[in-house]
């Protein structure tokens, strides 16, 4: 097993099953103004890059000068109803327990307040040394600049830091800072895609990394 000194983590489809509660949002902005609802599936082939981008996505190129206003009702909906059916992946809280050794981060293209509110209302909180989200700094996952000085912050070497999540950015974000890469392949993120990227290490289940390393 691989000894790592910092393991970063994704949150949205990698700690926590949000889909539900964001599709619901997203279709909810998109009826209010008119606009024709679409799949859960649709939508999730949207996450990862931050709300802005899942909203412009979402709307298409035909309604995009309606984006202020979807934006506004689905951060106002989505305030109230991110908890509604989300819940953390089964072992979630095992994992984070048997690495309480190690320094743990969420680095997420997720808002901060909804990262905070959710890891609070879910009891993980705790287990991070930081939470990150897409507006704590003026980076966002796969830019380098983000990692990097937090693996010098904490002390830890690029043989020694690893990405976890179910984001072609979180792969990229690992490749691009020198760090090693885990793609979960259970999560919201395309698994095509993901091994197609070839990361040096993937699970079917959050689970497996207490078997990857140390």
């Amino acid at each position: 097993m691989r000894k790592i000194d910092l393991m970063v983590f994704d949150f949205d489809g990698t700690l926590v099953h949000s889909g539900s509660d964001l599709s619901n949002s997203v279709n909810y902005a998109l009826e209010k103004l008119g606009i024709p609802v679409l799949a859960t599936e649709t939508i999730m082939g949207f996450v990862g890059d931050g709300v802005m981008k899942l909203i412009e996505r979402s709307l298409g190129v035909q309604h995009r000068e309606r984006f202020d206003e979807a934006m506004k009702i689905f951060r106002d909906y989505y305030a109230q109803h991110l908890l509604d059916t989300t819940a953390l992946y089964p072992g979630v809280t095992d994992v984070l327990e048997h690495f309480s050794g190690t320094t743990k981060l969420i680095i997420t293209n997720k808002l901060y307040e909804y990262t905070l509110k959710i890891a609070d209302a879910l009891g993980i909180a705790p287990y991070f040394e930081e939470i990150i989200g897409m507006d704590s700094l003026p980076l966002k996952k796969p830019d380098r600049d983000l990692l990097v000085p937090l693996m010098d912050r904490y002390g830890a070497g690029e043989s020694h830091t690893v990405v976890i999540g179910d984001g072609i950015n979180d792969i990229l974000l690992a490749r691009n800072s020198g760090a090693l890469s885990c793609a979960l392949l259970n999560g919201l993120g395309a698994r095509d895609a993901l091994l197609s990227l070839k990361p040096d290490y993937w699970c079917e289940d959050i689970r497996e990394v207490k078997g990857l390393f140390e």
